[in-house]
């Protein structure tokens, strides 16, 4: 599949091959065509080199790129100054060359002129006599020109002449003219009614001593890129910098037989530096040569510097690229694994920096690994004690004939420190317990154990009522205050004297639908009878913090359709984003809303308000609710 660099680079060859032709078609337009095809011979070089280290590796390595880097910032410039200088002197040689010839082509016409202008102020007698004298130096500047002198009476030079009156309404003139298909210089001076004419041929001849050095060139009617000698020679080249230039300026010249008119034409030629070099110190021409040579010299040395300055760019592109490469092949060693493999560090700059942090690095991960492992292990740890947790919960709801009862704990980390349990007793009723232990983690978890452990083993071999029946006993056989406050000696005895729990315990008589219960320091339950909502009592305080303390406790009835609704700190205490905490009231106010929904409904209704109230990605603490309906 090709990329679009590669479609737009031979999309930009065809319209360059189309531009051209157009282009060469169009004569008049050289100039803009010569403009428009270096434009876009530019953007084709551009997207060619797009394209080709877009799809090679040339650039891969950062030592290629580097290169790449330099041979563009800097052997690019130079190339464009040298290529700026060849064509400001190509240009300079052949302006220059131009100028030194329309100037002898100007000074030719000026040699014409005083004679023009003597003959037409003198009387025929003197014109002979003026010749006389101005011949041998006119035929020695200008060979085969002839003099036409009209007016009172005719007058030719030489004597065969056939030069023919100019057509009226010339005015003075002085400098080349075109007449029948050739060019000569000439000069014309009218004097009152008398008008003389010097005319001298540009032949071949003429114009091989017109400049030495320089070539005339003329190009073919309709083909101006076909150039042919007109006269001259080009001199030998004095070096491989002497280059040839060929070069067109235009030029005014006057047409015979349209009087003070105009003709654009152009002036070609064909020399080299050294000709007009020659030319410009005339016959200082060991000068010239110096001056040349001493060019020549320049740009060696210039040349000697650029070579040594690529030597020094080469050599620091390597120390640079050394450093990358042994990082490079370090992130390698890194990445399968071996940590133990450090660079080599040379010098004290900042490549060595790097190489040195590198290898701290390497020694960072190093241990970082080693924690990394130990973190995996506590982490499979965690999974099986969280694993081990949750067959410590109620697995499923006891089937009771006057209440319906369901439970859930979502823990903040992988294990919990809150606590929930139902059992159904020997006797048939129910005993019920929350709790919240103080932290979380692992320790809670323990402790969290530790608690139902205890509260089991207690259930199981019936710890005596601590009252006899009619005096505040309970009909069911069991304590709740005597079962807490063992359970608090129990935990002091076995824990830190840091470590506690808040506890509600209570057991449910079927029979009478009395829940007897004992709430250590736990937050409150809410009963909510019809639309009456109320807090069942604390009757002591935390366990496992004081080694002596009595528990007292408290009943209440559950009829039909009341809901008791037990939980966690995690429940109520969440925050929302303006620092509000959700609270009791909301709790009581989610549960009457959907008192007619099952309580596991409930439960998860209660989860979701608490979770959206909060906002917060992760629980900020263990949430456990536990809910109890009588049933008729």
């Amino acid at each position: 599949m090709k990329t679009p660099v590669h479609k737009r680079a031979r999309l930009f060859t065809v319209a360059t091959l189309v531009l051209l032709d157009i282009f060469s078609a169009l004569a008049g337009l050289s100039a803009l065509a010569v403009f428009l095809t270096a434009g876009l011979a530019i953007y084709g070089f551009v997207f060619l080199a797009r394209a080709i280290l877009h799809r090679s590796r040339l650039i891969w390595r950062l030592r290629d790129r580097l290169i790449v880097t330099y041979l563009f910032m800097g052997a690019v410039p130079i190339l464009l100054i040298l290529a700026l200088a060849y064509s400001g002197a190509y240009i300079l040689v052949g302006q220059v060359a131009t100028y030194l010839v329309g100037s002898e082509l100007t000074r030719r016409a000026l040699a014409l002129e005083n004679p023009a202008r003597f003959l037409s102020e003198s009387t025929p007698a003197e014109r002979a006599d003026i010749l006389k004298q101005m011949a041998p130096l006119l035929e020695g500047r200008t060979p085969g020109f002839q003099v036409l002198v009209t007016g009172d009476e005719d007058f030719r030079y030489p004597a065969g002449s056939t030069l023919k009156p100019p057509p009226p309404g010339w005015k003075n003139f002085t400098g080349t003219v075109f007449k029948d298909g050739a060019y000569y210089s000439m000069a014309l001076w009218n004097t009152g009614d008398r008008t003389a004419v010097v005319l001298a041929p540009l032949s071949r001849d003429v114009l091989m001593k017109l400049m030495p050095g320089i070539v005339l060139l003329e190009s073919n009617v309709g083909d101006k890129s076909a150039l042919r000698v007109v006269a001259g020679e080009v001199p030998t080249a004095y070096s491989t910098l002497d280059f040839e230039c060929v070069w067109v300026n235009p030029i005014e010249l006057a047409r015979w037989s349209e009087p003070n008119s105009k003709l654009s034409a152009s002036l070609s030629v064909s020399t080299r530096p050294s000709a007009v070099l020659g030319v410009v110190f005339a016959d200082r021409v060991d000068a010239a040569q110096n001056t040349l040579l001493g060019f020549i010299l320049l740009a060696c040395l210039l040349a000697v510097v650029e070579l040594v300055s690529i030597v020094i760019g080469v050599s620091m592109i390597r120390a640079i690229t050394s450093a990358v490469h042994n990082l490079y092949e370090g992130t390698l060693r890194i990445g399968r694994g071996d940590f133990t493999h450090r660079i080599p560090v040379r010098g004290r700059d900042q490549l060595a920096s790097l190489g040195t942090s590198f290898n701290e690095m390497s020694e960072q991960l190093e241990r970082l690994v080693a924690v990394a492992k130990e973190k995996e292990r506590l982490q499979s740890e965690l999974a099986i004690a969280s694993e081990v947790q949750n067959q410590l919960f109620p697995r499923s709801t006891p089937a009771m004939r006057t209440i319906q009862l369901t439970g859930s704990c979502e823990p903040a980390r992988s294990v919990s420190g809150d606590y929930y349990d139902y059992i159904c007793l020997p006797n048939g009723n129910l005993a019920i317990a929350v709790g919240d232990v103080a932290g979380k983690g692992i320790s809670a978890a323990l402790l969290m154990a530790s608690i139902q452990s205890i509260m089991r083993t207690q259930l199981a071999q019936g710890i005596p009522m601590a009252a006899a029946v009619g005096n505040g006993r309970s009909s069911s056989g069991y304590s709740t205050s005597s079962m807490v406050a063992q359970l608090n000696r129990q935990l002091y005895a076995s824990t830190a004297p840091e470590k506690y729990a808040t506890f509600f315990f209570g057991i449910y008589d079927e029979n009478s639908r009395i829940l007897t219960y004992t709430n250590a320091g736990h937050l409150s339950p809410l009963l909510i009878c019809g639309n009456t909502v109320s807090s069942l009592e604390v009757t002591g305080t935390v366990v496992g913090l004081f080694p002596s303390l009595t528990y007292e406790e408290q009943s209440v009835k559950l009829c039909a359709d009341d809901l008791l609704i037990a939980y966690t700190d995690g429940i109520t205490e969440p925050e929302n984003a303006y620092g509000e905490e959700y609270g009791a009231e909301r709790l009581a106010d989610n549960v009457l809303r959907n008192r007619n929904a099952e309580p596991r409904e409930i439960v998860a209704k209660v989860m979701e308000s608490v979770k959206h109230w909060s906002g917060a990605p992760e629980l900020p603490d263990d949430m456990t609710v536990v809910i109890a309906r009588g049933i008729a």
